[in-house]
């Protein structure tokens, strides 16, 4: 009967072509990676470090200074914070009236400085008093229809260009 060979740390062995020698560059022409090493002739590539820029194409225009700029950011775009009428629905009661001091006490908006603009996703069962900056068309009528109305808040021009 042959005996069962027990793995032990002492007696493991790497399977055959698990591991391979490390190449050793430059230690003789012999080798056939003398000399240079396999970098090649004389000059800046052949050196140590880091050598060229990311994106060098060695002299030409790169390409990032080719192509055009591109895009364009009003300074002038107004920026409002976005709210459905379903959230409405969840976070207030029948016959509330929806300020935006109420929006920033729920953490529905970050800020009393905001400005709000309602939109008609989902569905208003409550009837209520909405002040908003802006409400869109289906947003005005699912609160109208709600029994609700809605209050638009004068837009100042300092508080547009805050973002």
């Amino acid at each position: 009967m042959a005996q069962e060979q027990q793995f032990h740390l002492g007696n493991l062995v790497a399977t055959e072509g698990s591991r391979k020698e490390r190449v050793r560059r430059g230690r003789g022409t012999g080798s056939g990676l003398g000399k240079t090493a396999g970098r090649g002739g004389k000059g800046q590539t052949a050196r140590t470090g880091k050598g060229r820029p990311r994106g060098f194409e060695g002299g030409q225009s790169p390409l990032v200074r080719r192509l055009p700029k591109f895009g364009f950011n009003s300074p002038n775009k107004v920026y409002f914070d976005v709210i459905n009428v379903n959230v409405l629905d969840s976070h207030f009661q029948n016959g509330d009236t929806v300020t935006l001091t109420q929006l920033v006490e729920k953490g529905l908006i970050k800020s009393e400085k905001a400005l709000v603009k309602v939109l008609g996703e989902g569905n208003l069962t409550k009837k209520l008093t909405v002040k908003a900056h802006r409400f869109s068309k289906s947003a005005i009528q699912k609160i109208n229809q709600a029994g609700g109305q809605i209050e638009e808040i004068k837009v100042e021009t300092q508080l547009v260009t805050d973002k």
